[in-house]
């Protein structure tokens, strides 16, 4: 059973319903499939969305999804995920999949791109079917300053993950709620609320730049307390294009 933190959630609530309208991410007539991997920032966005999902205007309808990879030793309790959603009135899909590494289309890409493709190939191919519009997944502002620091530094481009992008290949949407929120609120709430922590934690986890990267935005942040708006106004988002 979780705890409830008003306080922050409400802090984190503000910022949501900013998002929200800021970069229209919700409209009427709405069904959205949330990606629930069973870490803090899934389990927060769950609980924004339900709560959004009771409001009068607009009116939409969530449900949640969770992915297991079966050849991938990365395990979150299912259980508590399924009482997490049921006390917040939301179904939940465990969906299954697995990758083989030895196949051509597979070979030198590593192990994580290989695991997140795999996922994101079920996630969409299942929200398509069932009739989803959009698809929320849980990337706050840290995962999009990383994600735009990382870009410059090795691909050289300025370009990030969108709060909202229409993907090609499938009829949905894809929609970050929680782009405005610093990801210290979320694991605050997490510590408040007693989110409970995955049973296994991916083994590939530190293998990848994006850690690293997070080290480094941190730093700057120590150097300069306002790098971080610093960085979200240098990215400058058209709406038009969003």
């Amino acid at each position: 059973m979780d705890f409830i933190s008003p306080v922050m959630e409400e802090k984190i609530r503000r910022k949501f319903n900013r998002a929200c309208t800021e970069y229209r991410l919700l409209e009427d007539g709405d069904r959205i499939l949330i990606a629930v991997s069973g870490g803090k920032d899934s389990l927060a966005l769950c609980r924004l969305m339900a709560h959004q999902a009771r409001i009068f205007k607009p009116r939409i309808h969530v449900e949640a999804a969770h992915v297991v990879m079966d050849n991938i030793p990365y395990e979150t309790s299912r259980p508590y995920l399924e009482s997490f959603c049921q006390q917040l009135h939301m179904p939940l899909h465990i969906l299954h999949g697995s990758f083989d590494e030895d196949r051509s289309d597979g070979r030198g890409k590593t192990k994580c791109f290989l695991c997140s493709w795999h996922r994101r190939k079920l996630l969409f191919a299942f929200a398509s079917e069932r009739g989803f519009n959009k698809v929320a997944l849980g990337h706050h502002q840290d995962d999009i300053l990383t994600t735009w620091l990382m870009n410059v530094t090795y691909e050289g481009n300025a370009s990030t993950i969108l709060p909202k992008m229409q993907m090609e290949h499938y009829p949905l949407q894809l929609i970050r709620p929680l782009c405005l929120v610093e990801e210290s609120w979320i694991s605050e709430l997490a510590r408040l609320s007693g989110f409970e922590h995955q049973k296994t934690v991916c083994p590939y986890e530190d293998q990848t730049r994006r850690r690293d990267m997070n080290n480094i935005f941190h730093q700057l942040e120590v150097l300069n307390p306002e790098a971080r708006y610093s960085m979200w106004h240098a990215i400058q988002w058209s709406h038009s294009s969003l």
